[in-house]
């Protein structure tokens, strides 16, 4: 089929879908690639390339100037479809930590052991009672191996942490550490009297539009934190955008800016590998990448994925074993995709682009792995 007889369909149900959103309030405004000064060219050959290099690809989400301007589904997926998190959860708990400590309720400097004096050892460690909110957030909390919570039976997932041995000074080694993300979940829990799910629903969920977010919990009914939440693609572009605008949304302040700038700056380093986004410097619950960009991601491929300097974020779901060629893909194919300046109209190209984005189906999954 031609892509010009292709484009009137799509473009009519893509406008039915997004005035039935915007009716609701819910969605992120759209665009044409061109008007926001990306290359549909260029977004064709990201996602051909991604398809073929990256197994598999669930989901994909291009926001330019606060524009969504290119989205697809790998086929079954799609879009009102709710997408595990993994680790990508990490942030979310990390935006409510930075509202309770704006509240007044915690400190960054506040020692672990003081809101669970019910779970502590009866002699803590020298390295233990030295453990702060800061580092459970920079993934420096002195521990040598994670705690195997979710092996605890009938035991509190937060007593078997803080049981757990911490052969180094908090602050001294990096380390990533799921079961101190949930670590920070039961503090937000403590201080506030919420899960973090309920806690972020009116400050967070609601304000973005983010509808019916699932988050699992411990037996303790502590939301997991590191691991476990539910939420669409385009909720992770909401999320991602929120930061970028530095915690503004719609002429409102969500999130304290100075958190935001704090989050995502460089807190502690993991390492020296120029070509690695894995060894770029960590923040609080979110990891610094390459070419000047930071994101939220999770195991087997889910990334929010925010470009300062491009005014830009990207939101990808996957199944995949190698999440580092999934952001590769990024560098090489989308970044040169973004000029600074509006594009020429370019009707044609755009076409040959919904074209491809409507014929995306998954591969077969592969068994994924994190570096």
């Amino acid at each position: 089929m031609h892509p010009f007889i292709a484009a009137p369909r799509f473009l009519l149900l893509l406008a039915l879908t997004t005035v039935t959103a915007h009716a609701a309030g819910l969605a992120l405004p759209r665009s044409t690639p061109e008007a926001q000064g990306v290359s549909s060219a260029g977004i064709q050959s990201f996602v051909e390339a991604a398809d073929k290099q990256v197994n598999t690809l669930h989901s994909f989400m291009l926001v330019r100037h606060g524009q969504v301007v290119a989205e697809g589904w790998w086929k079954p997926e799609a879009a009102d479809k709710p997408h595990v998190m993994h680790s990508l959860s990490k942030s979310f708990t990390s935006t409510a930590v930075g509202l309770a400590i704006a509240a007044g309720k915690l400190s960054l400097d506040d020692e672990v052991l003081k809101f669970f004096p019910e779970d502590a050892p009866a002699q803590p460690a020298k390295n233990l009672k030295a453990m702060r909110v800061r580092d459970l957030l920079t993934m420096n909390s002195g521990q040598e191996v994670e705690a195997k919570i979710r092996d605890s039976g009938d035991v509190p997932w937060s007593r078997t942490f803080l049981a757990h041995p911490v052969p180094h000074k908090p602050g001294t080694h990096f380390l990533y550490n799921t079961p101190g993300s949930y670590m920070l979940s039961a503090i937000v829990q403590k201080v506030t009297g919420q899960p973090v799910l309920e806690y972020l629903r009116p400050r967070l969920f609601e304000p973005l539009g983010i509808e019916n977010p699932a988050w699992g919990a411990s037996p303790q009914g502590v939301n997991f934190g590191g691991w476990g939440l539910y939420i669409r693609t385009e909720d992770i572009a909401k999320f991602g955008q929120l930061y970028l605008q530095k915690g503004q949304w719609q002429g409102k302040q969500l999130v304290p800016a100075d958190w935001v700038a704090a989050a995502t700056s460089r807190q502690v380093g993991n390492g020296s590998n120029p070509q690695s986004d894995w060894e770029q410097g960590y923040g609080f619950q979110f990891w610094r990448c390459r070419h000047g960009a930071f994101r939220g991601d999770g195991a087997n491929g889910q990334f929010c994925v925010v470009m300062p300097d491009q005014d830009a974020v990207v939101a990808i779901t996957a199944e995949t074993g190698d999440m580092q060629a999934e952001l590769n893909v990024v560098w090489d194919k989308l970044l040169p995709a973004l000029q600074a300046q509006p594009l020429p109209p370019n009707p044609e190209a755009q076409a040959q682009l919904q074209q491809v984005l409507a014929g995306l189906v998954a591969h077969p999954a592969v068994k994924a792995t994190k570096p």
